[in-house]
């Protein structure tokens, strides 16, 4: 089963997998840099190769169960080496002066949108594509 969020090429890499396919895949929109949700319903393929797969509808919103916030940026692999250079051991990494998580995105090293991520989830909001 191919499963993820929408838009990030799940029907696009079956088709590179196995050419002729023809599955419908959208364009990336150039302001988000995201896909399109495309697939509506799950689809269950069966592979030259030989064995199946299914192709699924993007997943439009996730949640963390049983993460208290102080924990979340542990979840991020780009943000947990930044985490140890914080000038404070107990940075949110939203306000704080000496943050090195802010002195990423601020320096270009770190992609807005995954800090824009990591502070929905510490928030509670959760993340949507």
């Amino acid at each position: 089963m191919i499963a993820g969020q929408s838009g990030v090429g799940k029907s696009s890499l079956l088709n590179a997998v196995q050419p002729g396919l023809a599955l419908a895949v959208g364009q990336v929109v150039a302001e988000t840099k995201k896909g399109r949700h495309t697939t509506t319903t799950a689809r269950l393929i069966p592979l030259e190769m030989g064995g199946y797969v299914v192709d699924t509808p993007g997943i439009r919103q996730f949640l963390l169960w049983d993460v208290i916030p102080q924990e979340v940026a542990g979840y991020f692999r780009d943000l947990r080496p930044l985490v140890s250079r914080c000038e404070f051991p107990d940075c949110t990494h939203t306000h704080e002066a000496g943050c090195a998580v802010k002195d990423a995105v601020a320096d270009g090293w770190l992609d807005a949108r995954r800090y824009e991520s990591y502070q929905r989830m510490a928030s509670g909001e959760g993340y949507s594509t």
